[in-house]
């Protein structure tokens, strides 16, 4: 069922009227583009979404990966896909110049992944993996290794992961055991096992490149023990001369959703000829990884924003063409019957996605700004910068995450029995969101992260920034009258969520950990409501501006729309951070107190 998948109108309106993209160009790094470049470059992805990604959505999904002869098989069109992405420069969009990139700002980049995610999620996997792990080769690697792994990876013909979990350790990374044992030679040789590697091995490109976390043999116990080494499918041993690097697929898990790009299993050092290239210093692998991690996490937020905006899309028309019943006003059973987004319930279940869907668009063009701008900006505002990104990022993995599953069900229930139907997009959609509050750190570990971390860091630094950059947009609305009420209601959810912290941090000294992290999701999921908000009166604001300003007559419906999208975002979802709020400061660690023999059979 082809149709829109996303909306270029939104995606501008947030680059240049919410976030004004085209001011980057200011600075130095970004000075060689203009936004008349930047509507090339987005043109350029919704033709890619269009014409390459969406015709193979169903298809990928209908034919998934599937292991032969120790060689995973994929759709034959991700080696098309693949190099699409090196020639177009899609894989070095932010990248300098210097190495093959584009140096598109990361802002613009997001939108661009917006597109394609929407129009085929597991399309764009690929070579967004290989992004992350070449920037992170890019950004610790030997010059050697640069040489001879990154023109490869940049030009598409090398796939790169991240692999970093294994069976017996989970999230756990502290108990990873995967070893290094130090050689003469100038590498190490490796040996373990990493599960859940997205494309670990497929046959749509000639190598795959991993960048791997492992123990070299007597190394501290925990994170501290941790390094981090470039572990190739087939290594380099000379300009043009590749040889097997003991590298060996275990299994390809069969998934619920997401069944375009494999999952794998892999074996590392079956025939103690699996080599790893250290990067970086030994023990700090964990804080190299944190790059791409933090990368992927936010990667993950946006895969779920453009599924669930796919998933919307979807709904829209159907609601728009699809005639049932009559208006609830309407007695007469012989006037012919309205499309069924005349009913209220449906527009509340649309505007639900709605919000959900522009709202986390928001929230991740935010986090792609500031990263910008710690890029650009003078030193003294890079912590500035790195700070709110860092505290952000779990929010912009999670709420999008977890929200897309509500988004992409409230599509399926608009579309009725047929929305439960292969016959329809959106089941597909329901299923392949469902792995976002998994990967990258689940849910739960994204809570501790915030609560146990990110708000208490640097005496709390990362948190006041949060508060001054929300209540400057609270500031802006001052004076315009259908937004002030939409303000007052986000400063009053501040000042509640200031309070509820300082008592939670504080319960970590009277109560312990256990009791201050108990319920650290609801916290997140607290304050990841209340940083939507900031997003859609952020939105508001220049909505209702461009309204007063006497906007074209072709923008008034959007704008219009916007506002009430606004007010519904105020008016159903804010609230919840009142019951959520009341649950972590009532002082009863439920969870905590709860034995494990509790649970009976």
């Amino acid at each position: 069922m082809a149709g829109k998948f996303f909306s270029m109108r939104n995606l501008k309106f947030l680059l240049y009227e919410v976030f004004d993209t085209a001011a980057l160009t200011k600075a130095p790094y970004y000075e060689q583009h203009n936004q008349k470049a930047f509507d090339l470059v987005l043109d350029a992805a919704a033709k890619i979404g269009q014409k390459k990604f969406y015709p193979l959505f169903e298809e990928m999904d209908r034919k998934p990966p599937y292991l032969e002869n120790g060689q995973v098989k994929v759709h034959p069109a991700v080696r098309d896909i693949m190099k699409e992405s090196g020639d177009g420069g899609w894989i070095g969009a932010t990248f300098p110049e210097a190495w093959g990139g584009e140096q598109l700002p990361h802002i613009l980049h997001c939108a661009c992944h917006l597109i394609t995610s929407s129009a085929n999620y597991s399309a764009g996997v690929y070579a967004e993996l290989t992004t992350g792990a070449a920037r992170l080769i890019h950004s610790f690697a030997s010059d050697d290794l640069k040489n001879k792994y990154l023109p490869n990876m940049m030009s598409g013909k090398w796939q790169g992961t991240m692999a970093l979990t294994e069976p017996q350790a989970g999230s756990s990374l502290s108990d990873i055991t995967t070893t290094a044992y130090p050689t003469d030679q100038g590498y190490y040789r490796l040996k373990g096992t990493k599960v859940f590697i997205s494309a670990g091995d497929h046959d749509g490109v000639d190598n795959v490149v991993h960048m791997l976390l492992a123990r070299i043999e007597g190394a501290p116990p925990g994170v501290k023990g941790i390094s981090l080494f470039l572990v190739p499918k087939l290594r380099v041993e000379g300009p043009g001369k590749l040889a097997s690097n003991d590298v060996s697929v275990s299994q390809v898990f069969h998934k619920m959703g997401y069944r375009g790009a494999p999952i794998t299993e892999l074996s590392f050092g079956d025939k103690d000829d699996c080599r790893a290239f250290l990067v970086g210093e030994p023990n700090r692998g964990l804080m190299y990884m944190f790059q791409m991690m933090n990368g992927a996490r936010i990667g993950v937020g946006l895969g779920a924003t453009a599924i669930a905006s796919a998933a919307y899309y979807a709904s829209l028309e159907y609601c728009r063409t699809r005639p049932q019943g009559r208006r609830l006003n309407q007695k007469d059973p012989n006037t012919p019957q309205v499309a069924i987004i005349e009913h209220p319930d449906v527009r509340r279940m649309l505007l639900f996605q709605r919000a959900v869907v522009e709202g986390s668009e928001g929230l991740l063009m935010q986090c792609a700004l500031y990263e910008d701008l710690q890029h650009i900006s003078p030193k003294e505002q890079h912590a500035k910068y790195e700070l709110l990104l860092d505290l952000l990022t779990p929010m912009a993995k999670t709420y999008p995450s977890e929200m897309a599953i509500l988004s992409t069900s409230q599509a399926i229930q608009c579309l009725g029995g047929y929305g439960y139907c292969e016959d329809f997009p959106v089941e597909q959609h329901f299923r392949d969101c469902r792995i976002h509050p998994i990967h990258e750190g689940t849910t739960g570990i994204q809570g501790m992260d915030l609560l146990g971390r990110k708000v208490v860091m640097k005496d709390g630094q990362a948190f006041k920034l949060f508060l001054e950059e929300a209540r400057a947009t609270i500031a802006q609305a001052q004076g315009l009258t259908s937004v002030a009420p939409l303000a007052q209601k986000l400063e009053a959810a501040l000042t509640h969520l200031e309070q509820i912290t300082r008592q939670l941090v504080g319960s970590a000294v009277t109560k312990g950990a256990e009791v201050f992290l108990a319920d650290a999701t609801l916290y997140l999921e607290m304050f990841g409501i209340i940083a939507i908000a900031w997003q859609w009166l952020r939105q508001a604001i220049v909505a209702q501006k461009a309204l007063d300003g006497n906007a074209k007559a072709a923008d008034q419906n959007f704008y219009q729309g916007k506002l009430v999208t606004a007010d519904y975002f105020f008016a159903y979802e804010l609230p919840k951070t009142q019951y959520l709020a009341q649950r972590l400061t009532d002082g009863n660690p439920l969870t905590a107190k709860m034995e494990s023999s509790h649970f009976n059979d």
